[in-house]
């Protein structure tokens, strides 16, 4: 069952949401090179704490013995690293995308974006990806309205996508979101408009592509987490939290809005 929020429970989702764009805000100006990708790990653990609010993504279980649970407040990944990339002690250098992921827990609720920023650089293919996976976000989007069904939300993003000459990744998804980090339903970034449950006012969903220069499929990294492109070509990752209301869809994180230039981190 898809959870439905009411009240105050969408008051918290805003609150949370709000913590996690103003995370992505405060990290920008130190996405350059030379800083490490811990060093901005710790700055978004320390306003996050300092606002009364832990980070999601710290200690989130890893479902297998073997694996440790995730150590760190953010997910950031580098180039052909998808998503779920560990903070270390690696530095950024020019011309990587660099893709930032932010989890909140306030309250008892939950917030999540995630941005994608070219480094220092104008690479024009790597700057397209960027553009064409924001843009088939709002696309998804548009598509989060009561009586729409669950994957006109995917299919629009996947139309964009493919259309542009890029691919969605398949193993991994967008979701639900409230009381839980991960709630019903899976947001998937593909699918055949028409199919998947109805959507009403009141579901809050993860919505976030993450789009591949080549091929769509994925490997997992030694550590259990890390997502790599299988044939190593870049990736870009875009996450807005959404509430579906009668009067149409309400992006909850603003961190980034449909058009704004902020994935360049040269500002030129």
């Amino acid at each position: 069952m898809i959870p439905i929020k009411r009240g105050n429970e969408i008051d918290y989702m805003r609150e949370c949401a709000q913590i996690v764009s103003d995370v992505h805000r405060l990290l920008r100006p130190h996405v350059q090179p030379g800083i490490t990708t811990l060093e901005l790990d710790r700055l978004a653990e320390e306003y996050i704490r300092s606002q009364g609010a832990e980070p999601a993504f710290k200690g989130y279980p890893s479902g297998s013995p073997r694996i440790p649970d995730f150590p760190a407040t953010l997910c950031i990944s580098v180039d052909d690293e998808v998503v779920h990339g560990i903070p270390d002690n690696r530095k950024i250098s020019p011309g990587q995308v660099v893709s930032i992921d932010v989890g909140v827990e306030k309250n008892g609720y939950f917030g999540d974006g995630a941005m994608s920023y070219l480094v220092d650089s104008f690479d024009e293919a790597k700057q397209r990806l960027l553009d064409v996976t924001r843009e088939s976000l709002y696309r998804g989007i548009e598509q989060a309205v009561p009586g729409n069904k669950l994957y006109d939300i995917s299919a629009s993003i996947q139309d964009y996508v493919e259309k542009n000459g890029f691919s969605v990744v398949r193993e991994l998804v967008g979701h639900g979101i409230g009381k839980q980090l991960h709630e019903e339903p899976q947001v998937p970034n593909f699918g055949t408009r028409g199919r998947g449950p109805v959507l009403k006012s009141g579901m809050t969903l993860a919505i976030e592509p993450m789009v591949n220069t080549g091929d769509f499929r994925v490997v997992v990294a030694k550590n259990g987490w890390t997502i790599f492109t299988r044939d190593k070509a870049p990736s870009a990752h875009f996450e807005h939290t959404v509430l579906i209301t009668e009067d149409g869809p309400e992006v909850l994180t603003n961190h980034f809005d449909r058009k704004n230039g902020e994935t360049r981190t040269d500002n030129r």
